[in-house]
């Protein structure tokens, strides 16, 4: 005669002591330094990077240098990072380089208040000599760590078309494989389709040595952006 099997119970759950549940801890980015945005507005990206400690950056940079612009902007445009009067002002492209920028869309008639200009990393790294603080480019490294947040713009404000402004930034949202002198100012496709094409960052213009290699740089960069006219 089979004997009967008395079914296994599974063991209970325990209890809080409290008898309540336990608080919910806000999610964390990888390292835990930075909170993740607690819901899918731009708003709150932009106030999830403002304490953003994902690279030593953070630690010498004034503050964190979001992107601004329309939320809803057909054009993204993406710079490297911050410069020295972007990491004092709080805002992209307000510098030198930033002026010259400006001054490449008057021509062409452009509104840059059309935009939502961005930079791939977001805190100003530079060296100090004596009161000056000169650039020095992010390592590969601090670009990564800062990705999150340039990816964020771009899923949140779904630009028709990404405009890149050198070489960091092309490689941030191009590829690894991209190569800026001899693929700038031809069309390029994201995986998701949206159009995109890259030029010379700003700086690269007032780098030149003198007046005749600065003037061939600028209406390089002209024609360049010229594309968005028929865009």
């Amino acid at each position: 005669m089979a004997t009967r099997k008395t079914p296994t119970r599974p063991p209970a759950k325990r209890s809080p002591r409290s008898g309540a549940s336990p608080p919910r801890r806000p999610r964390t980015v990888p390292d835990g330094s930075a909170p993740e945005p607690v819901d899918d507005s731009l708003a709150a990206l932009r106030d999830a990077a403002a304490g953003c400690k994902r690279c030593p950056l953070w630690k010498p940079a004034t503050q964190t240098v979001f992107g601004e612009g329309p939320a809803k902007a057909r054009v993204l445009v993406v710079g490297e990072q911050p410069g020295d009067q972007e990491d004092l002002a709080g805002r992209p492209f307000v510098g030198p380089a930033g002026q010259m920028f400006d001054r490449a869309l008057e021509e062409l008639g452009i509104d840059r208040s059309r935009f939502y200009v961005t930079n791939a990393v977001k805190h100003f790294k530079f060296e100090r000599r004596g009161k000056v603080r000169l650039h020095r480019s992010p390592n590969p490294a601090e670009q990564a760590a800062c990705r999150i947040w340039l990816e964020g713009e771009l899923s949140r404000i779904k630009p028709d078309i990404v405009v890149c402004l050198g070489a960091i930034a092309a490689r941030n949202v191009l590829g690894s494989k991209f190569r800026l002198m001899a693929q700038r100012g031809t069309w390029q496709a994201l995986p998701d389709g949206t159009r995109a094409f890259a030029t010379v960052h700003p700086s690269f213009i007032l780098r030149q040595r003198d007046a005749t290699s600065r003037h061939a740089a600028y209406r390089g960069f002209v024609a360049d952006l010229a594309l968005l006219l028929d865009a």
